[in-house]
């Protein structure tokens, strides 16, 4: 595939709306169906799909696997943070209306924070699972 002129300039052009179209599915959770771990799939899709037009090498030197297990605790923390952060203000874990004045708001940015730690752990779950398979036991670093 590397070689193929057409392929690269497709992938070129539609990768970046595959991201855009993610983050619309991931700040638009709030309005209709979609959240966190729609969105982490379709970005884990797009990096997929660009590994499979550019190689498996090039995806690993853009995000390697350190990279990748960050992401996955980080995604983890964030959304644990959320929770203790309502514990800490006088509520149940993640119970959001107490991150505001305004419970409207304070559930409004719970949600967010939440599904913006599951998008980061399901993207970097899926990429973790495609690195295993795809190097079958060498370093993705």
């Amino acid at each position: 595939m590397k070689r193929d002129l057409v392929l690269r300039i497709i992938a070129k052009l539609l990768i970046p709306f595959i991201l855009l179209f993610a983050f619309y599915v991931q700040f638009h959770a709030d309005f209709g169906p979609g959240g966190g771990f729609q969105a982490g799939v379709i970005i884990a899709a797009a990096i997929i799909f660009y590994s499979l037009i550019y190689g498996v090498e090039a995806t690993c030197k853009l995000i390697p696997g350190w990279l990748i297990e960050i992401m996955l605790s980080g995604g983890v923390l964030i959304y644990a943070s959320v929770g203790l952060l309502g514990i800490i203000m006088g509520g149940n874990y993640l119970d959001y209306f107490v991150l505001d004045h305004d419970p409207v708001t304070g559930q409004l940015r719970g949600i967010f924070w939440v599904e913006v730690g599951v998008a980061i752990t399901v993207s970097s779950a899926m990429l973790g699972v495609f690195y295993m398979f795809a190097l079958r036991g060498q370093d993705p670093e």
